[in-house]
């Protein structure tokens, strides 16, 4: 299986920040990261080969039989977690196959979670729980990175290991791994696509889900930062979800409140729909709209011009990865080495692209 280069985006965006070159500049290193996607690779190789996403199942690692994999989602509703179990059904699945583990050999796994990414409370419950059946690891994305240290102490008690996906936390030492996204590269990418659809000058605002997340905060400081790249440029607004009674209503008073508005930034697929949705007089047809996770209806939206773009993440990919990690744990100390934090770069899906055979595992429902 060829390895995939990738160059992150962040570093590269860090040293114009640092050393002081042109926006122009930045953009010439940025431009081709964030419109080829993942690999560098022919559309015609890339759908030859296995998904280089997807780890090899290394039948020579001493895995533990039987053992109890709990994942406890931020969610569990929505096309992007929908997507995270399916990759993790799959690779235990692969794991079963592969060792020829059978009956009460079987690896197993549990998937829980609240049905709302901001119920923060449901979330602590439910991992309570599930570290007093005492599983063999762990696997959780936190709704807020600093509600679980209780449960992250409770879990190293009791000797469970725990691996984190999508949204990690505060005290990144109570974590064995974590599996997810580049989220500051989404966020500068999202900057870069909104700064050049609205021709590099104006307002735009950020619609942004809960603060207390940290894929989001990512998300979040990839933007703002990347776009005082460009000093013609203002965010006049952010907005949180979990900082208003109603985010549809809030978005609507920032619409409200400036007129002349340029460009939003949705960053997740909830607020992103949420705007959709939302009924606009004709006069803010025009404000551009970028997004994040290519949910059938961004997609559609894109196919619409109601959307220029989105920039998508590979939950399944995420979703297998996790798993394969969490397994990795059980086996025999110093036996196998594991790569503490693995980050999937994201990709820019727009009209000229989204038909392309070789996006399709950034797309999230056909």
């Amino acid at each position: 299986m060829k390895k995939v280069a990738v160059i992150p985006a962040v570093v590269l965006a860090a040293l114009c920040t640092f050393t002081g070159c042109k926006k122009e500049e930045v953009e010439k290193v940025i431009a081709p990261l964030v419109s080829d996607g993942q690999t560098t690779e022919s559309t015609e190789e890339a759908q030859e080969e296995k998904d280089p996403l997807i780890p090899e199942i290394d039948t020579s690692v001493e895995l533990q039989a039987g053992s109890r994999v709990a994942v406890v989602s931020k969610s569990t509703s929505g096309e992007f977690w929908g997507l995270v179990k399916k990759g993790m059904e799959q690779a235990i699945a692969d794991v079963n196959e592969a060792y020829g583990f059978k009956k009460e050999d079987q690896v197993t796994m549990t998937f829980e979670g609240a049905s709302d990414e901001k119920d923060v409370e449901s979330q602590v419950n439910t991992i309570d729980a599930v570290i007093a059946e005492n599983p063999d690891v762990l696997c959780v994305s936190a709704s807020d990175m600093d509600s679980l240290q209780a449960q992250l102490e409770a879990a190293k008690e009791n000797g469970i290991p725990v691996v984190a996906f999508d949204s990690g936390v505060t005290d990144s030492k109570m974590i064995r791994a974590f599996r997810g996204t580049d989220n500051t590269r989404v966020g500068e990418i999202a900057a870069y696509r909104l700064a050049t659809a609205i021709g590099k000058m104006g307002k735009v605002a950020v619609f942004s889900a809960q603060e207390k997340t940290q894929s989001i905060q990512e998300r979040v400081s990839g933007f703002t930062n990347y776009i005082t790249n460009y000093p013609d440029i203002e965010v006049v607004e952010i907005v949180y979800q979990d900082q208003v009674d109603d985010m549809t209503a809030a978005m609507q008073e920032v619409l409200d409140k400036y007129p002349q508005l340029d460009g939003v930034f949705c960053n997740n697929a909830d607020i992103a729909d949420l705007y959709l949705d939302m009924k606009k007089d004709e006069t803010k047809d025009s404000i551009v709209m970028v997004g994040v996770d290519a949910t059938a209806k961004q997609q559609e939206a894109i196919r619409n011009s109601k959307e220029v773009g989105v920039v998508s993440q590979q939950p399944y990919a995420m979703g297998y990865q996790t798993i394969w990690t969490a397994l990795l744990t059980t086996a025999p100390k110093k036996s196998v080495e594991i790569k503490r934090n693995v980050r999937i770069d994201p990709a820019w899906i727009d009209s000229s692209n989204i038909d392309d055979p070789t996006y399709s595992s950034y797309l999230y429902a056909n």
